[in-house]
């Protein structure tokens, strides 16, 4: 069973088996060319951070100097956050359960999480100042950005 507190309120849910379908894989893949062009970051895809019981965004981007992997000895949660969390919805998740999931996320200390919604083409930006839609365009946060005319395109 899968359990989060959301501002005092706990959130539980049913455990899904998250199938991540075509159009989720193509668009993580397309966000990921992106911003692989940035030499200044590091995106990494379903890397579990050490919130809650461990939380894994579809793409974690950290500063390049924060990640140091060491291929000795691996490390199953992520105490260090990432700037920005993406997270984009599969036909069989519930958008309600992301956006929840994408407020904790900054409530823990993400600085921005954005969570594509690929039926709309839209992006929805959350961070500590609030939350914004974009609807197929150029999204930046954190000095980040993403094309996502070129996402869906």
């Amino acid at each position: 069973m899968v359990s989060f507190m959301l501002e005092n309120t706990q959130i539980i849910a049913k455990p899904v088996e998250k199938m991540p379908s075509l159009n989720h894989s193509y668009i993580c893949a397309q966000v990921m060319r992106q911003l692989l062009q940035d030499d200044s970051i590091q995106p990494l895809p379903e890397l579990t951070l050490d919130i809650d019981n461990g939380l894994t965004p579809d793409i974690s981007v950290f500063k390049k100097e924060r990640i140091q992997p060491n291929f000795f000895e691996d490390i199953l949660k992520v105490k260090d956050l990432p700037i920005l969390a993406i997270e984009v919805i599969s036909s069989s998740q519930s958008i309600q359960l992301i956006l929840e999931k994408s407020k904790l996320l900054v409530n823990s200390g993400v600085k921005t999480v954005w969570t594509v919604e690929p039926y709309g083409r839209s992006i929805f930006v959350i961070n500590k100042e609030g939350k914004k839609l974009f609807h197929e365009d150029i999204v930046e946060s954190e000095g980040i950005k993403v094309d996502f005319t070129r996402v869906f395109a």
